[in-house]
């Protein structure tokens, strides 16, 4: 079909206008400073996802002082003239991108880098990070009021960093919604051990140093990763099930607190491996460490680390994790509950799987604990605010409502549907409302108010004969 000469230059110039759209929309612009949390709005970073870190980090006790190189290779996900790392307090020497130098500037915990040249949509690219300092660690009111993140021992360095202190030691895209795998290497003085997240590709001893290499193959949120060093005794072997494990024990605490933590763990992974799923990492384990200004214990990816706080049932609560918090991750801060409910009602299972009382006793002694006009029953544990997401609610409450949901369910819905969940977000992320829909559709039943009570109404909810 021939077209007349007014259409011609219409469709000249519509064509001149569409190519001009598309040139602007496939601009390369920065990527954003955020995520997008409203939590933690500057942590995580935009325009490109993370899928491996190589840590290389070496630490001297004595002075404190932490010396870095983090080469993290990640996709771009949108035309880039430039991109953010998150870092805390640490100085940086040297920025390069696929080798070549590249700009940087800060503003606070933000890096902005500035490579060479546009990073194309689609493209994987490796920035590297040379840096050091002394880390410190944080504190404030979110974790119960205690410091955590890079905390020095007397003999090394205790690492947790829930949840956003990973960048006090690494730069990175400090998130959960943005996992990657790990390479991490520590050197440290001879003597003394580092331990980290994975299984161990190799240790060896020079000079003065020991240096070890640690692999974490499956995703990984960043608050999960550790690089605790000291003095340690170290057992390794494989659980009744057949999975490897390695707990390393502070000497001083090794017969502390008259629990076994080497028998709970393996007894825990295989229990939880047959209610939860299969166990979802290569290793499983514990890194006890004496350090008592810590007053909580962390779900680090395949060897919780433990503090003060040593004993069977934050054991079982710590493992527990590592299918509801690990595996799968929240997609949000907002929905902690999801893994902080679980882990606290795995507790409950444990109990009544053991014989000493059952998760429906549990609840009953949770509930009637607290009277109808206890601060408890006005955190809203579907979105409990950053400065109380650790909040005593989000542990128990969230627990109350999966023994809520398994009450109104049944039991053989209810242990459908928990393996269900660790199968379909396997190494991702998840939020809220996708456990709602998978627990309807397993049940083949309506449950929007009974999440909407539990979860997301203030006050103390009415439960049937008590």
């Amino acid at each position: 079909m021939a077209l007349s000469r007014s259409a011609r230059l219409g469709a000249v110039a519509t064509a001149a206008a569409s190519f001009l759209v598309v040139a602007a929309s496939s601009a390369p612009t920065p990527g954003a400073a955020g995520i997008g949390d409203p939590y933690f709005p500057q942590l995580g970073n935009g325009g490109f996802d993370a899928r491996h870190y190589d840590l290389d980090i070496a630490y001297a006790p004595d002075t404190g002082r932490l010396d870095g190189r983090t080469t993290l290779t990640a996709r771009a996900t949108q035309n880039l003239s430039s991109f953010d790392l998150d870092l805390q307090q640490l100085e940086i020497t040297k920025v390069e991108v696929d080798g070549r130098r590249a700009q940087f500037t800060r503003d606070g915990d933000e890096v902005t880098v500035t490579p060479r040249g546009t990073l194309a949509k689609g493209r994987e690219f490796t920035v590297s990070v040379t840096y050091g300092g002394i880390p410190e660690p944080l504190g404030g009111p979110i974790v119960f009021g205690s410091k955590y993140g890079w905390m020095k021992t007397a003999d090394g360095v205790f690492v947790a960093c829930e949840p956003n202190a990973a960048s006090t030691w690494f730069p990175s895209s400090d998130h959960p919604a943005d996992k990657a795998t790990y390479d991490i290497r520590i050197k440290a003085p001879k003597g003394l051990t580092g331990v980290s997240n994975g299984r161990l590709v190799s240790t060896h001893d020079r000079g003065d140093s020991t240096y070890t290499h640690w692999r974490e193959s499956r995703p990984m949120a960043t608050y999960l990763a550790t690089a605790t060093i000291g003095k340690f005794d170290v057992r390794t072997g494989r659980t009744p099930g057949g999975i490897p494990i390695y707990v390393a024990i502070d000497p001083v605490l090794q017969n502390s607190n008259n629990v076994d933590v080497y028998a709970v763990t393996a007894a825990a992974t295989d229990y939880w491996s047959q209610v939860f799923g299969p166990y979802p990492f290569e290793e499983t384990g514990a890194i006890v460490d004496d350090m008592p200004e810590a007053g909580f214990s962390l779900e680090v990816q395949s060897k919780p680390v433990y503090s003060a706080v040593r004993n069977e049932s934050t054991i079982v609560h710590e493992l527990a994790h590592q299918w509801f918090g690990d595996s799968v991750s929240v997609d949000r801060w907002k929905d902690i509950w999801l893994n902080e409910g679980f882990a606290t009602y795995a507790q409950w299972l444990w109990a009544e799987h053991q014989g000493t009382r059952s998760a429906h006793d549990s609840f009953l002694a949770a509930y009637n604990a607290r009277p109808a006009d206890s601060a408890f029953w006005q955190i809203n544990v579907g979105d409990p605010q950053r400065d109380t997401m650790f909040a005593s609610a989000v542990y128990q409450r969230g627990a109350m409502t999966l023994q809520a949901l398994r009450e109104r369910i049944g039991d053989t819905a209810f242990f459908e549907l928990l393996p269900a969940w660790t199968r379909l977000h396997r190494y991702g992320n998840a939020d809220t409302a996708d456990f709602v829909r998978l627990a309807e559709r397993i049940s083949g039943q309506q449950l929007d108010d009974l999440f909407q009570t539990w979860l997301f109404t203030a006050g103390k909810p009415t439960v049937p004969g008590v």
